[in-house]
């Protein structure tokens, strides 16, 4: 990868989107430390969940469903983060042939593969740039949300009372900002709602975390009807 062509324009190019689409992502790991760590998280325990699990959506759900739990719903928190983080297999489908073969190299990119640095790769016009553009992005992006969540951990133990800062609701609006661009056509709008709705009414009478994988589920079944009507549908 390092050989005879580096600085071929489409290669510089890929990790200069890598780069740049790592950068801004990053940011977004200040919110994460700050809010875990107001919530009851050690600055250890923070660091850990970000270099481990390294799924920004996953590691939202986890402290959320934690800090409103506590210890007892940490099996909640579990599964709800595996849900969120499952589709990052997915994408191994895709990566698969863009990584090559060897242990060590599809072990660190499994580790490595995420929404950003799928995106980035599969950008790309040829399979070597494919391969710039994920490293790059996802070297900087590890770096950068680990440095970021660093940072926003020591503030955030700086800060204090969370609901003092109205950070308490930081992960609710990390969670509808990850679904907004999403909502482009009536069958994601309906899951939402639907899901919303059966988020509301557990609320009140299930252990924390538990609504959260019961709204999960409503897309899921979604899914599924969805897969055994199209392939029932009459071809035309």
């Amino acid at each position: 990868m390092l050989g005879e062509g580096f600085r071929a324009p489409e290669l510089r190019r890929a990790r200069a989107q890598g780069l740049q689409v790592a950068l801004a992502v990053s940011l977004y790991g200040v919110s994460f430390g700050a809010l875990a760590v107001a919530l009851g998280f050690s600055l250890g325990q923070t660091m850990v969940l970000s270099l481990v699990m390294f799924s920004g959506a996953s590691q939202f759900a986890f402290v959320g469903v934690v800090a409103t739990g506590g210890l007892a719903a940490v099996p909640a928190a579990i599964a709800t983060a595996g849900l969120l983080g499952a589709r990052n297999s997915l994408y191994s489908l895709t990566m698969s042939p863009i990584i090559g073969n060897g242990f060590f190299r599809r072990a660190l990119a499994a580790h490595l593969t995420v929404d950003e640095s799928t995106a980035v790769s599969t950008a790309q016009e040829t399979r070597l740039a494919a391969q710039h553009g994920f490293w790059a992005t996802a070297f900087w992006l590890y770096l950068g949300w680990n440095v970021s969540t660093l940072v926003g951990a020591l503030a955030g133990d700086a800060l204090g009372d969370v609901k003092a800062w109205g950070l308490d609701a930081v992960a609710a609006a990390a969670f509808l900002a990850l679904l907004w661009p999403r909502l482009v056509s009536l069958d994601p709008v309906a899951v939402a709602v639907g899901a919303a709705a059966v988020t509301a009414v557990l609320i009140p009478v299930v252990p924390a975390g538990v609504p959260v994988l019961c709204a999960a589920g409503v897309g899921i079944v979604t899914a599924v009807v969805r897969g055994i009507r199209s392939r029932n549908a009459p071809a035309v």
